[in-house]
């Protein structure tokens, strides 16, 4: 009479690793989209408070507030890109610029290297004036992240300070998806 032993056969333990591969692959990918979601949705919060506080700010002090994109300088960087953080502060003189004794209303960090907020061409600037309005044109960001474009969003910000969410044009959302790193 012969003894079975109990155990797993060499294709039985591949079966199941292969089997756990599987499920790991899939959990890292739902992971790595709802880590972008995430991050996306905190960047838009942070936009949507510089924002608010701007327009709040100009109206209760009667001076104009500029918001715009900043390397951490606390210096306007002229760019499109407010990806590297960006900040807003009272402009007393109304330069455009934040000089020595200006205050400072808000400073956003940098985004995740997974989020890309873009703004509309020719926008490195918001100034908002003390009736709440934002002079120049209205102003789109487009939010995106390692989804894809088809997750790109937008927040159009209107010349009277309303600002909405929307969806933005393929090219918009192909732009921002390629200055991801």
């Amino acid at each position: 009479m012969s003894r079975r032993i109990a155990g797993f056969t060499l294709i039985e333990a591949l079966a199941a690793l292969c089997v756990v591969a599987v499920l790991l692959v899939v959990a890292v990918s739902a992971w790595t989209g709802a880590s972008a979601a995430a991050h996306g949705s905190a960047a838009r919060g942070q936009l949507a408070a510089t924002l608010l506080e701007a327009v709040r700010y100009s109206a209760l002090a009667t001076v104009e507030v500029v918001a715009c994109p900043d390397q951490s300088k606390l210096t306007c960087s002229g760019d499109l890109d407010w990806s590297g953080g960006w900040m807003a502060f009272a402009d007393a003189n109304g330069n455009r610029n934040r000089d020595a004794g200006e205050i400072l209303l808000h400073k956003a960090p940098a985004l995740d290297d997974n989020v890309r907020l873009q703004s509309t061409s020719g926008r490195t600037r918001l100034v908002f004036q003390p009736n709440g309005g934002n002079a120049g044109s209205n102003v789109t960001f487009t939010l995106c992240d390692r989804r894809g474009p088809a997750h790109a969003t937008t927040l159009v910000l209107a010349n009277d300070g309303r600002l909405r969410a929307g969806r933005p044009s393929q090219a918009a959302a192909d732009r921002c998806v390629l200055a991801l790193p």
